[in-house]
């Protein structure tokens, strides 16, 4: 396993990309590994899907070079077209054909054979569907279906935008452990791009964030929240959180804001075991009543507000 995650299935060159006066894309270097689930994050006009639909061959990049398991769209288009797939936000398909009948026929235009439609339901949980039409599927299912006609001659890399936006967090559920079901058993590399931040936590074992056109930093959620945000979140609401303002210069803080208007104090706290208790006699000393108190670690969402410029109390 340790020889197949070296192996580079998709490198990108110091690949650049602009639109008349913004520049979408800075020069960005990225190499993925087979068998990896890469998360791309970053804000709208960070430069993820330029950078997507360069990898799937529908934009040129400006400058620098992008191959894909050793290939370029250029010259190889029939053999990457074959060996790659992407799970798009929605997927139009015909209303009055069945769940079957739909798999059948994007089957054939990969040459599969017909037990392929059977082994596709069965990973997309669709078996006792297989004889409704596509009208009658509902959002999680529709979303399900697409996943299937994307896996059905096996591709080798799966590019997933946004699959899972407008889902019910049940659903959602039920999609990621599909997806991590794909990666972990059938190997496929998998490059996702993603607002949710919990379901780039819960399927990428590496996260890369993008801004204005560049890669900020990448990693393991580990090793991100290591580097960029050591430490821990304590939290608490008041009716008067200016009479807690003292408390910031403490050696234990790092980072303090305040929402005054919702009566909320955010620190981020080297050690908030050892904290706390100075937190609690501080209050007990200045008569301020403290109606909630929360500790927690820093998360991806917290990561990702402050790569962006904003507090991680946001």
């Amino acid at each position: 396993m340790e020889n197949q995650r070296s192996e580079t299935v998709i490198s990108f060159d110091q690949v650049r990309k602009r639109y008349r006066n913004y520049e979408a894309l800075k020069g960005v270097t990225l190499d993925i590994f087979r068998g990896e689930f890469v998360g791309l994050l970053g804000p709208n006009g960070a430069g993820k899907t330029t950078l997507v639909e360069i990898l799937e061959g529908l934009k040129q990049p400006d400058s620098g070079s992008v191959t894909v398991l050793g290939k370029n769209w250029a010259q190889d288009t029939p053999f990457l077209r074959r060996r790659l797939c992407g799970v798009l936000q929605e997927t139009l398909f015909i209303n009055k054909l069945r769940v079957e009948e739909t798999l059948n026929l994007f089957g054939s235009f990969y040459g599969c054979p017909r037990r392929r439609t059977g082994e596709v339901m069965e990973l997309v949980e669709l078996t006792a569907r297989r004889r409704t039409f596509v009208e009658g599927l509902s959002g999680g299912e529709r979303q399900r279906l697409a996943l299937g006609v994307a896996i059905l001659n096996e591709p080798e890399i799966m590019i997933l935008d946004e699959p899972t936006t407008g889902l019910d967090p049940r659903i959602r559920h039920d999609t990621w452990d599909i997806l991590r079901r794909l990666n972990q058993e059938k190997g496929a590399t998998m490059i996702l791009t993603s607002h949710y931040m919990e379901e780039a936590e819960y399927l990428c074992g590496r996260i890369c964030i993008m801004n204005q056109g560049e890669i900020l930093t990448q990693g393991s959620m580990t090793q991100l929240l290591k580097k960029h945000c050591d430490g821990e979140v304590v939290e608490c609401r008041t009716a008067q959180p200016q009479r807690l303002e003292a408390i910031r210069k403490h050696a234990q803080v790092l980072e303090y804001n305040v929402n005054e208007k919702e009566g909320r104090v955010s620190m981020l706290i080297v050690n908030a075991s050892s904290f706390i208790s100075y937190l609690l006699a501080f209050t007990q000393k200045e008569g301020v009543e403290i109606g909630e108190l929360v500790v927690r670690k820093k998360t991806l969402d917290d990561l990702f507000m402050s790569l962006a410029g904003r507090g991680f109390h946001e």
